[in-house]
C-alpha cells in the first residue's frame, strides 16, 4: 500500500522482472482499487471479465489490450476504459507498466 501524503514516481514504484508480471496495490478500499503493474516482454493476462469498469493508464512501453475481441494498441501516456462484464485480455508487445484503477460503485 502507498503511504498517505507522500510524493512518489509511479514508474519507479515497480520494477520489471524477467518473464514475470508484477503487481503492487497502492489503494484498496471498498469502493475500488488502484494497482500498479509491470509486464515483461511477451507476458500476458488471459481473457477474463470483471464486474466493474477499469481504467488502464500506460506508464511505459506498449500493450495490446483486446476488449470483446477488438485489439487496441496502447503506448506510454495513453488510457482506455475496459467496460464491466466485457471480456478483455492483455499482452506485452514491449515490456510495459500500467496503472489500473477499478471503481466498484
Amino acid at each position: 500500500m502507498m503511504d498517505h501524503a507522500v510524493v512518489a514516481n509511479l514508474s519507479e514504484m515497480v520494477d520489471y522482472q524477467k518473464d514475470a508480471v508484477i503487481s503492487k496495490t497502492l489503494v484498496e478500499k471498498s469502493v475500488g482499487t488502484v494497482t500498479l503493474f509491470s509486464f515483461d516482454l511477451g507476458q500476458s493476462l488471459s481473457e477474463h471479465t470483471a464486474p466493474f469498469d477499469a481504467l488502464v493508464q500506460v506508464l511505459d512501453g506498449e500493450v495490446e489490450i483486446r476488449i470483446s475481441g477488438k485489439p487496441f494498441l496502447l503506448k506510454q501516456g495513453e488510457v482506455i476504459v475496459m467496460p464491466a462484464d466485457q471480456p478483455h485480455a492483455l499482452r506485452a508487445v514491449k515490456r510495459f507498466k500500467m496503472l489500473l484503477t477499478m471503481i466498484r460503485s
